[in-house]
């Protein structure tokens, strides 16, 4: 486990089991299709890297898991606060996300977005993501199933 990093907005530190009642309340307001209990507590048994950004007060603004594994890494979620976007935590959040891919020698950093959401792909793109193919029907949506947009960004 990595020490905390504090940020000038908060700090960043290990998502623990004691966050996950915290998270999930977080990624079902931020989610129609939220990730359950279950997989987070298997990411973090798995030894993913899951982070939290926190203020001071340990407040939870963003939290996100990424793995690792030879020379590739893969954002395998990723959330701010609702109430939070568009604050710039998304950007102070991946910026981390890309320096930890980076200390385990990674060479790609992966990730899948819903098509619809516009302002997760307009922040990966300008972080250097570039669109590398598309997964037909990869998340579930309210009308069946959604595209995945595949990106990558080389380190």
């Amino acid at each position: 486990m990595s020490a905390p990093r504090e940020s000038g907005i908060g700090r960043f530190r290990p998502m623990l089991y004691a966050d996950l009642k915290e998270v999930l309340a977080i990624e079902r307001r931020a989610y129609d299709f939220a990730w359950t209990d279950g997989i987070l507590r298997d990411c973090l048994r798995a030894g993913y890297h899951c982070q939290v950004l926190e203020t001071p007060h340990g407040f939870i603004q963003a939290y996100a898991v990424m793995s690792a594994a030879v020379g590739e890494a893969h954002i395998l979620n990723f959330c701010v606060r609702p109430e939070l976007q568009g604050r710039g935590l998304a950007r102070r959040m991946l910026d981390h996300l890309l320096e930890w891919a980076r200390s385990e020698q990674a060479q790609t950093v992966f990730l899948e977005v819903r098509l619809s959401n516009t302002r997760a792909v307009q922040l990966y793109a300008s972080a250097g993501f570039c669109e590398v193919g598309l997964r037909l029907g990869y998340y579930p949506s309210a009308s069946g199933r959604e595209d995945a947009l595949v990106m990558a960004k080389e380190l």
